[in-house]
């Protein structure tokens, strides 16, 4: 079975910036109360453009990235959890404006560990032989179903895509994905939800953060394990940007001191199934990591559902 690898990363964002003194007009809040509390700035919120807009314009330049064209792509999938429609599907939708003729296509619903679910099911439909060139897409549009009134989430979330092409390895060569990490904690579920036909998201921010900071720790060391490679070599980590709070903590139990970490999130807000390939997509572009060069990638959040792994950075 061949095994994959991320060829390249694109992002988008959409142009508006709202900052946490703009939110203290509206709501109780203020900027050091924001910062201390989860270390966001800002965060970008899109006027006029949907989920499949945002999906595209990062697909569009991840391709380019990539050198690829539509025709090579086989394959589209979308994770995220803020689809203005059950059906067309987004990734259906971005293989239209693209004009990949005849690729599978489907959206993931993981929430904030999407990305990596996604990652994964391309991995394994490569592995498989049924797709040698993929499109995997993490785009969300938060702001439609955050309640602008509410001190607790308001000040959380943004919008925004990251894409990454994913090709089958040549033969002979080493996989760039490492093994899939992923599971839930069911159980948990209802601390982080998107309930109802025109939902807000709610969220027990306490129950959440002890969550994370005491559960993704050990498993995101299984996903090194499985991958092969020591906490120490990991060149970079992106993980969800939750809360940098939440990522430091998981960094000091996780022993990667020579890691440069993703806190996208100061600049861009929580943007669930899209902040780790915006995060990972800045990094490649800002040529913080070597090509090459371990990058373990961790989502975790609604669901409860985490998933993980090890790549070689494009």
């Amino acid at each position: 079975m061949a095994g994959s690898r991320i060829l390249s990363l694109g992002h988008y964002q959409p142009s508006r910036v709202v900052t946490n003194d703009e939110l203290s007009q509206t709501i109780d809040t203020n900027d050091e109360w924001i910062r201390d509390r989860v270390g966001i700035a800002e965060r970008r919120v899109a006027d006029g453009e949907s989920v499949a807009d945002m999906a595209t314009f990062a697909a569009e330049k991840a391709l380019a990235n990539a050198g690829l064209t539509a025709a090579d792509i086989d394959l589209v999938v979308v994770a995220t959890c803020s689809a203005e429609d059950r059906c067309p599907t987004v990734a259906t939708r971005v293989a239209a404006r693209l004009g990949i003729a005849a690729p599978g296509a489907f959206d993931l619903n993981a929430a904030c560990s999407g990305f990596s679910y996604a990652l994964a099911t391309a991995d394994h439909a490569i592995q498989a032989g049924t797709s040698r060139h993929a499109l995997v897409i993490g785009a969300e549009k938060l702001s439609d179903i955050t309640d602008w009134t509410d001190r607790t989430t308001a000040v959380l979330f943004g919008d925004g895509a990251g894409a990454a092409v994913v090709s089958a390895v040549p033969e002979g060569e080493p996989s760039g994905i490492g093994p899939v990490l992923w599971g839930s904690a069911p159980e948990k579920g209802d601390v982080l939800r998107i309930e109802g036909w025109r939902p807000y998201i709610k969220q027990e921010g306490q129950a959440v953060f002890r969550w994370a900071t005491t559960a993704i720790a050990p498993v995101a060391k299984q996903a090194c394990e499985r991958a092969g490679v020591a906490p120490e070599e990991i060149a970079a980590f992106v993980a969800h940007q939750a809360n940098t709070r939440i990522i430091d903590g998981i960094v000091k139990r996780l022993g990667i001191p020579n890691a440069v970490v993703a806190k996208d999130l100061v600049e861009s807000g929580n943007t669930s199934a899209a902040s780790i390939p915006l995060a990972l997509s800045k990094l490649v572009e800002r040529r913080e990591v070597p090509s090459g060069a371990p990058v373990l990638l961790f989502g975790f959040g609604g669901g409860l559902t985490y998933a993980g792994q090890v790549v070689r950075c494009p």
